[in-house]
Protein backbone atom coordinates (compact mmCIF):
# COMPACT_ATOMS: atom_id res chain seq x y z
CA UNK A 1 0.00 0.00 0.00
CA UNK A 2 0.98 3.64 -1.06
CA UNK A 3 2.03 5.92 1.58
CA UNK A 4 2.00 9.33 1.92
CA UNK A 5 4.19 11.76 4.11
CA UNK A 6 3.56 13.79 6.63
CA UNK A 7 4.35 17.56 6.16
CA UNK A 8 7.64 17.42 8.30
CA UNK A 9 8.49 13.81 6.44
CA UNK A 10 8.10 15.62 2.97
CA UNK A 11 9.62 18.47 3.85
CA UNK A 12 12.47 16.52 5.26
CA UNK A 13 12.82 14.61 2.01
CA UNK A 14 13.06 17.51 -0.08
CA UNK A 15 16.11 19.02 2.51
CA UNK A 16 17.70 16.12 1.92
CA UNK A 17 17.43 15.85 -2.13
CA UNK A 18 18.10 19.87 -2.41
CA UNK A 19 21.56 19.19 0.03
CA UNK A 20 22.28 15.97 -1.36
CA UNK A 21 22.20 17.79 -5.28
CA UNK A 22 23.87 20.99 -3.91
CA UNK A 23 26.55 19.11 -2.13
CA UNK A 24 27.76 17.18 -5.36
CA UNK A 25 27.46 20.21 -7.87
CA UNK A 26 30.03 22.06 -5.10
CA UNK A 27 32.12 18.80 -5.07
CA UNK A 28 32.16 19.15 -9.01
CA UNK A 29 33.71 22.79 -8.95
CA UNK A 30 35.87 21.80 -6.34
CA UNK A 31 37.10 18.56 -8.69
CA UNK A 32 37.64 21.25 -11.34
CA UNK A 33 39.79 23.24 -8.94
CA UNK A 34 41.81 20.40 -8.08
CA UNK A 35 40.47 20.49 -4.87
CA UNK A 36 40.14 16.52 -4.60
CA UNK A 37 41.84 13.47 -3.65
CA UNK A 38 41.45 11.16 -6.31
CA UNK A 39 38.17 9.97 -8.48
CA UNK A 40 34.54 11.64 -8.00
CA UNK A 41 31.30 9.82 -8.55
CA UNK A 42 28.23 11.75 -8.61
CA UNK A 43 24.55 10.19 -8.52
CA UNK A 44 22.82 13.28 -10.24
CA UNK A 45 19.39 12.20 -11.37
CA UNK A 46 19.44 9.31 -8.94
CA UNK A 47 19.16 10.83 -5.87
CA UNK A 48 15.62 9.97 -4.65
CA UNK A 49 17.24 5.99 -4.63
CA UNK A 50 19.40 7.17 -2.04
CA UNK A 51 17.48 9.35 0.15
CA UNK A 52 14.06 8.26 -0.15
CA UNK A 53 15.34 4.18 0.77
CA UNK A 54 17.98 5.59 3.80
CA UNK A 55 14.58 7.45 5.15
CA UNK A 56 12.63 4.17 5.78
CA UNK A 57 14.72 3.07 7.75
CA UNK A 58 14.25 3.07 11.92
CA UNK A 59 17.16 3.92 13.78
CA UNK A 60 18.45 0.75 14.85
CA UNK A 61 18.58 -0.34 11.61
CA UNK A 62 21.68 -0.60 9.47
CA UNK A 63 22.78 0.18 6.10
CA UNK A 64 26.04 0.07 3.80
CA UNK A 65 26.05 2.70 1.08
CA UNK A 66 27.85 2.61 -1.86
CA UNK A 67 29.91 5.87 -3.90
CA UNK A 68 26.73 7.38 -5.22
CA UNK A 69 24.89 7.15 -2.08
CA UNK A 70 25.82 10.23 -0.60
CA UNK A 71 22.22 11.10 0.19
CA UNK A 72 21.82 7.98 2.73
CA UNK A 73 24.61 8.57 4.46
CA UNK A 74 23.30 12.90 4.83
CA UNK A 75 19.92 11.26 5.95
CA UNK A 76 21.73 8.97 8.70
CA UNK A 77 23.45 12.23 10.00
CA UNK A 78 26.52 12.55 8.44
CA UNK A 79 27.16 16.27 7.80
CA UNK A 80 28.54 17.71 4.63
CA UNK A 81 31.60 18.33 6.00
CA UNK A 82 32.61 14.74 6.35
CA UNK A 83 32.07 14.23 3.06
CA UNK A 84 34.10 17.66 1.97
CA UNK A 85 37.12 16.85 3.65
CA UNK A 86 36.52 13.27 2.98
CA UNK A 87 37.00 13.90 -0.38
CA UNK A 88 39.59 16.42 -0.04
CA UNK A 89 41.60 14.14 1.69
CA UNK A 90 41.68 16.44 5.41
CA UNK A 91 42.64 14.96 8.64
CA UNK A 92 39.19 16.43 9.97
CA UNK A 93 37.50 13.62 7.81
CA UNK A 94 36.29 10.77 9.17
CA UNK A 95 39.15 8.28 8.02
CA UNK A 96 41.52 11.20 8.96
CA UNK A 97 42.64 11.60 5.35
CA UNK A 98 43.42 8.33 4.94
CA UNK A 99 40.05 6.99 2.30
CA UNK A 100 38.42 9.20 -0.25
CA UNK A 101 34.97 9.07 -1.47
CA UNK A 102 32.12 7.57 0.41
CA UNK A 103 34.03 5.16 2.35
CA UNK A 104 32.90 5.85 5.43
CA UNK A 105 31.78 4.11 8.60
CA UNK A 106 30.07 4.44 12.11
CA UNK A 107 29.25 1.09 13.54
CA UNK A 108 28.79 2.26 17.19
CA UNK A 109 26.44 5.04 16.57
CA UNK A 110 24.81 5.72 13.28
CA UNK A 111 24.81 1.62 11.88
CA UNK A 112 26.88 2.36 8.71
CA UNK A 113 29.21 -0.40 7.49
CA UNK A 114 31.57 1.41 4.73
CA UNK A 115 31.62 -0.11 1.27
CA UNK A 116 34.41 -2.72 0.78
CA UNK A 117 32.86 -3.06 -2.65
CA UNK A 118 31.31 -2.10 -5.47
CA UNK A 119 30.27 -5.47 -7.01
CA UNK A 120 28.21 -7.21 -4.72
CA UNK A 121 30.09 -8.08 -1.41
CA UNK A 122 28.05 -6.13 0.39
CA UNK A 123 24.69 -8.42 0.15
CA UNK A 124 26.44 -11.16 1.76
CA UNK A 125 28.08 -9.03 4.50
CA UNK A 126 24.79 -7.47 5.37
CA UNK A 127 23.03 -10.62 5.60
CA UNK A 128 25.28 -11.54 8.65
CA UNK A 129 24.42 -7.71 10.04
CA UNK A 130 21.03 -8.86 9.51
CA UNK A 131 21.27 -12.37 10.87
CA UNK A 132 23.03 -10.83 13.67
CA UNK A 133 20.16 -8.73 15.06
CA UNK A 134 17.95 -11.61 15.11
CA UNK A 135 20.64 -13.89 16.51
CA UNK A 136 20.70 -11.09 19.50
CA UNK A 137 16.70 -10.40 19.71
CA UNK A 138 17.10 -7.21 17.81
CA UNK A 139 14.47 -6.30 15.46
CA UNK A 140 17.06 -4.87 12.88
CA UNK A 141 16.80 -4.24 9.43
CA UNK A 142 20.11 -4.57 7.03
CA UNK A 143 19.81 -2.22 4.55
CA UNK A 144 22.42 -1.96 1.36
CA UNK A 145 22.35 -0.91 -2.32
CA UNK A 146 24.13 -2.57 -5.90
CA UNK A 147 24.28 -1.15 -9.33
CA UNK A 148 22.58 -2.65 -11.92
CA UNK A 149 26.13 -4.23 -13.15
CA UNK A 150 27.02 -5.04 -10.04
CA UNK A 151 23.59 -7.31 -9.97
CA UNK A 152 25.55 -9.73 -13.27
CA UNK A 153 28.42 -10.53 -10.18
CA UNK A 154 28.89 -13.69 -8.54
CA UNK A 155 28.66 -12.26 -4.97
CA UNK A 156 25.14 -10.57 -5.70
CA UNK A 157 23.88 -14.11 -6.06
CA UNK A 158 25.44 -15.72 -3.93
CA UNK A 159 24.59 -13.38 -1.43
CA UNK A 160 21.46 -12.79 -2.66
CA UNK A 161 20.36 -16.48 -2.12
CA UNK A 162 22.39 -16.86 0.82
CA UNK A 163 19.75 -14.18 2.30
CA UNK A 164 16.86 -15.90 0.67
CA UNK A 165 17.60 -19.40 2.39
CA UNK A 166 18.00 -17.81 5.98
CA UNK A 167 15.03 -15.41 5.57
CA UNK A 168 17.33 -12.54 6.57
CA UNK A 169 15.73 -9.13 7.42
CA UNK A 170 17.64 -7.86 4.26
CA UNK A 171 16.42 -4.80 1.88
CA UNK A 172 18.41 -4.71 -1.45
CA UNK A 173 17.78 -1.93 -3.34
CA UNK A 174 19.49 -1.94 -7.25
CA UNK A 175 20.18 1.40 -8.62
CA UNK A 176 19.11 0.41 -12.50
CA UNK A 177 20.66 3.96 -13.68
CA UNK A 178 20.69 2.18 -17.38
CA UNK A 179 24.86 1.79 -17.69
CA UNK A 180 27.11 0.04 -16.22
CA UNK A 181 30.16 2.26 -16.77
CA UNK A 182 29.64 2.31 -20.73
CA UNK A 183 27.72 -0.79 -20.95
CA UNK A 184 23.84 -0.30 -21.04
CA UNK A 185 21.96 -2.47 -19.41
CA UNK A 186 20.38 -4.30 -22.52
CA UNK A 187 23.82 -5.85 -23.70
CA UNK A 188 24.43 -7.19 -20.01
CA UNK A 189 20.91 -9.01 -18.97
CA UNK A 190 18.98 -10.96 -20.76
CA UNK A 191 15.70 -9.53 -18.74
CA UNK A 192 14.22 -6.11 -18.84
CA UNK A 193 13.41 -5.73 -15.47
CA UNK A 194 15.80 -6.73 -12.65
CA UNK A 195 13.83 -7.51 -9.68
CA UNK A 196 12.54 -10.48 -11.96
CA UNK A 197 15.48 -12.23 -10.70
CA UNK A 198 14.31 -12.44 -7.01
CA UNK A 199 11.84 -15.18 -8.11
CA UNK A 200 14.82 -17.63 -8.78
CA UNK A 201 15.87 -17.45 -5.15
CA UNK A 202 11.86 -17.32 -3.47
CA UNK A 203 11.61 -14.12 -2.94
CA UNK A 204 9.55 -10.88 -3.65
CA UNK A 205 11.27 -8.31 -5.68
CA UNK A 206 9.32 -5.10 -7.28
CA UNK A 207 9.91 -2.39 -9.52
CA UNK A 208 9.76 1.40 -8.45
CA UNK A 209 9.85 4.57 -10.23
CA UNK A 210 13.13 5.93 -8.55
CA UNK A 211 12.93 9.30 -9.37
CA UNK A 212 9.81 9.33 -7.06
CA UNK A 213 11.05 10.03 -3.94
CA UNK A 214 7.60 9.21 -2.25
CA UNK A 215 7.04 5.74 -4.04
CA UNK A 216 10.86 4.97 -3.30
CA UNK A 217 10.21 5.79 0.36
CA UNK A 218 7.06 4.66 0.38
CA UNK A 219 8.08 0.92 -1.27
CA UNK A 220 11.69 0.68 1.26
CA UNK A 221 9.26 1.56 4.29
CA UNK A 222 6.65 -1.42 3.47
CA UNK A 223 9.67 -3.77 2.67
CA UNK A 224 10.96 -2.45 5.79
CA UNK A 225 8.14 -3.07 7.77
CA UNK A 226 7.68 -6.97 6.00
CA UNK A 227 11.12 -7.52 6.39
CA UNK A 228 11.38 -6.63 10.48
CA UNK A 229 7.95 -8.60 10.84
CA UNK A 230 9.81 -12.03 9.46
CA UNK A 231 9.09 -11.51 5.88
CA UNK A 232 12.27 -11.96 4.50
CA UNK A 233 14.97 -10.41 2.05
CA UNK A 234 13.29 -7.93 -0.45
CA UNK A 235 14.91 -6.86 -3.53
CA UNK A 236 13.75 -3.45 -4.92
CA UNK A 237 14.98 -2.61 -8.04
CA UNK A 238 14.72 1.46 -8.49
CA UNK A 239 14.69 2.51 -12.24
CA UNK A 240 16.49 5.80 -12.78
CA UNK A 241 19.21 7.54 -14.79
CA UNK A 242 22.68 8.50 -14.15
CA UNK A 243 23.09 11.84 -15.37
CA UNK A 244 26.43 12.37 -15.86
CA UNK A 245 29.32 9.68 -16.02
CA UNK A 246 30.82 7.36 -14.46
CA UNK A 247 33.50 9.50 -12.67
CA UNK A 248 33.35 13.24 -13.14
CA UNK A 249 36.70 12.46 -15.48
CA UNK A 250 33.80 10.97 -17.82
CA UNK A 251 32.29 12.67 -20.52
CA UNK A 252 29.54 10.05 -21.17
CA UNK A 253 29.41 10.60 -25.04
CA UNK A 254 28.50 7.19 -25.33
CA UNK A 255 24.80 7.80 -24.20
CA UNK A 256 22.68 9.06 -26.63
CA UNK A 257 21.46 12.45 -26.30
CA UNK A 258 17.72 11.54 -26.57
CA UNK A 259 17.60 9.13 -23.46
CA UNK A 260 19.34 12.14 -21.77
CA UNK A 261 16.62 14.41 -22.55
CA UNK A 262 14.36 11.69 -21.82
CA UNK A 263 15.66 11.73 -17.93
CA UNK A 264 16.09 15.26 -17.98
CA UNK A 265 12.13 16.15 -18.37
CA UNK A 266 11.63 13.28 -15.05
CA UNK A 267 14.46 15.10 -12.80
CA UNK A 268 13.74 13.96 -9.18
CA UNK A 269 13.98 17.19 -7.64
CA UNK A 270 11.51 19.00 -10.45
CA UNK A 271 9.17 16.00 -9.93
CA UNK A 272 8.98 16.41 -6.29
CA UNK A 273 8.83 20.31 -6.12
CA UNK A 274 5.15 19.46 -7.93
CA UNK A 275 4.07 17.12 -5.79
CA UNK A 276 4.95 19.40 -2.79
CA UNK A 277 3.08 22.42 -4.51
CA UNK A 278 0.09 20.42 -5.65
CA UNK A 279 -0.46 18.36 -2.50
CA UNK A 280 -0.73 21.74 -0.39
CA UNK A 281 2.87 20.85 1.52
CA UNK A 282 4.56 24.25 0.85
CA UNK A 283 5.10 27.70 -0.25
CA UNK A 284 7.93 29.56 -1.66
CA UNK A 285 8.19 30.81 1.36
CA UNK A 286 9.16 27.81 2.86
CA UNK A 287 10.85 26.23 -0.25
CA UNK A 288 13.22 29.25 0.28
CA UNK A 289 13.79 28.90 3.88
CA UNK A 290 15.17 25.28 3.25
CA UNK A 291 17.42 26.44 -0.04
CA UNK A 292 18.64 28.99 2.89
CA UNK A 293 19.54 26.28 4.61
CA UNK A 294 21.39 23.94 2.57
CA UNK A 295 23.52 26.77 1.48
CA UNK A 296 24.20 28.46 4.75
CA UNK A 297 25.17 24.95 5.87
CA UNK A 298 27.57 24.05 2.74
CA UNK A 299 28.81 27.04 3.07
CA UNK A 300 30.11 27.07 6.78
CA UNK A 301 30.88 23.43 5.92
CA UNK A 302 33.20 24.24 3.17
CA UNK A 303 34.74 27.06 4.77
CA UNK A 304 35.37 24.62 7.72
CA UNK A 305 37.06 21.76 5.18
CA UNK A 306 39.63 24.68 3.01
CA UNK A 307 40.74 25.60 7.06
CA UNK A 308 41.31 21.67 7.90
CA UNK A 309 44.86 20.68 7.67
CA UNK A 310 46.27 17.39 5.85
CA UNK A 311 47.65 14.23 7.61
CA UNK A 312 50.35 14.58 9.38
CA UNK A 313 53.16 12.38 7.64
CA UNK A 314 53.77 9.99 11.02
CA UNK A 315 49.85 9.09 10.80
CA UNK A 316 51.01 6.98 7.25
CA UNK A 317 52.53 4.53 9.82
CA UNK A 318 49.79 4.31 11.82
CA UNK A 319 46.90 1.76 11.53
CA UNK A 320 48.34 -0.60 9.11
CA UNK A 321 48.78 -3.16 11.41
CA UNK A 322 47.24 -3.65 14.79
CA UNK A 323 49.81 -4.26 17.37
CA UNK A 324 48.39 -4.34 20.21
CA UNK A 325 47.40 -0.82 19.85
CA UNK A 326 43.76 -1.34 21.18
CA UNK A 327 42.18 -4.26 23.32
CA UNK A 328 40.60 -6.90 20.90
CA UNK A 329 37.52 -8.25 22.68
CA UNK A 330 34.14 -10.51 21.90
CA UNK A 331 30.86 -8.08 22.82
CA UNK A 332 29.07 -10.85 24.85
CA UNK A 333 25.79 -9.11 24.11
CA UNK A 334 24.06 -12.82 25.11
CA UNK A 335 24.64 -14.86 27.99
CA UNK A 336 28.46 -16.22 26.73
CA UNK A 337 27.19 -20.10 27.03
CA UNK A 338 24.58 -19.21 25.48
CA UNK A 339 26.41 -18.73 22.28
CA UNK A 340 29.00 -21.59 22.95
CA UNK A 341 28.24 -25.37 22.88
CA UNK A 342 26.80 -27.23 23.66
CA UNK A 343 23.75 -24.75 23.83
CA UNK A 344 24.47 -23.34 20.50
CA UNK A 345 24.97 -27.03 18.92
CA UNK A 346 22.71 -28.45 16.56
CA UNK A 347 22.34 -32.08 16.21
CA UNK A 348 22.25 -32.93 12.19
CA UNK A 349 19.18 -34.72 12.18
CA UNK A 350 16.35 -33.04 9.47
CA UNK A 351 12.49 -33.73 9.43
CA UNK A 352 11.94 -33.78 5.60
CA UNK A 353 8.04 -32.81 4.61
CA UNK A 354 9.00 -31.96 1.05
CA UNK A 355 10.61 -35.62 -0.43
CA UNK A 356 11.55 -33.59 -3.53
CA UNK A 357 9.14 -35.11 -5.87
CA UNK A 358 8.15 -34.23 -9.16
CA UNK A 359 5.46 -31.88 -9.25
CA UNK A 360 2.14 -32.38 -11.35
CA UNK A 361 2.27 -30.28 -14.63
CA UNK A 362 0.99 -26.53 -13.85
CA UNK A 363 2.03 -26.65 -10.21
CA UNK A 364 4.03 -24.34 -8.73
CA UNK A 365 6.45 -25.18 -5.62
CA UNK A 366 7.01 -22.76 -2.81
CA UNK A 367 9.94 -24.34 -1.20
CA UNK A 368 9.29 -22.00 1.87
CA UNK A 369 6.17 -24.04 2.11
CA UNK A 370 7.53 -26.57 1.77
CA UNK A 371 9.90 -26.75 4.49
CA UNK A 372 7.62 -25.04 6.97
CA UNK A 373 5.40 -27.97 6.63
CA UNK A 374 2.75 -28.08 3.66
CA UNK A 375 2.32 -31.30 2.04
CA UNK A 376 4.33 -31.91 -1.25
CA UNK A 377 0.49 -32.59 -2.74
CA UNK A 378 -0.90 -29.32 -1.35
CA UNK A 379 1.09 -27.13 -4.27
CA UNK A 380 -0.53 -24.17 -6.00
CA UNK A 381 -1.40 -24.62 -9.28
CA UNK A 382 -1.83 -22.52 -12.43
CA UNK A 383 -3.82 -23.30 -15.17
CA UNK A 384 -1.20 -24.13 -17.92
CA UNK A 385 -2.51 -23.70 -21.65
CA UNK A 386 -2.64 -26.74 -23.62
CA UNK A 387 -0.16 -26.32 -26.19
CA UNK A 388 2.43 -25.32 -23.28
CA UNK A 389 2.35 -28.96 -21.57
CA UNK A 390 5.02 -31.35 -22.74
Amino acid sequence: MNASPTREQALDLYYYLRLNRSLEELLARLFRQNKIAGGLYGSRGQEAVSVGAAYALGPGDWMAPMIRNIGALLVRGFRPRDVLTQHMGRYTSPTQGKDGTSHVSDLAVRHVVGPISMLGDLIPVMTGVAMAGRYLGQKIVAMTWIGDGGSSTGAFHEGLNFAAVEKAPLVLVIENNQWAYSTPVSRQAAVRDLAGRARAYGIEGQVVDGNDVVEMWSAAREAVARARDGGGPILIEAKTMRMTGHAQHDAAEYVPREMFEYWKARDPIDLYEKYLTRNRLWDEQKKAEVDARVERELAEDLAFAEDSPFPPPELAEQGVYCDGCHTIAAQWLRAKEEVMPPKSSVAASWTVTDVGDVAPPGAVVDRHQAREGVRPDAVRREEVPQKDRS
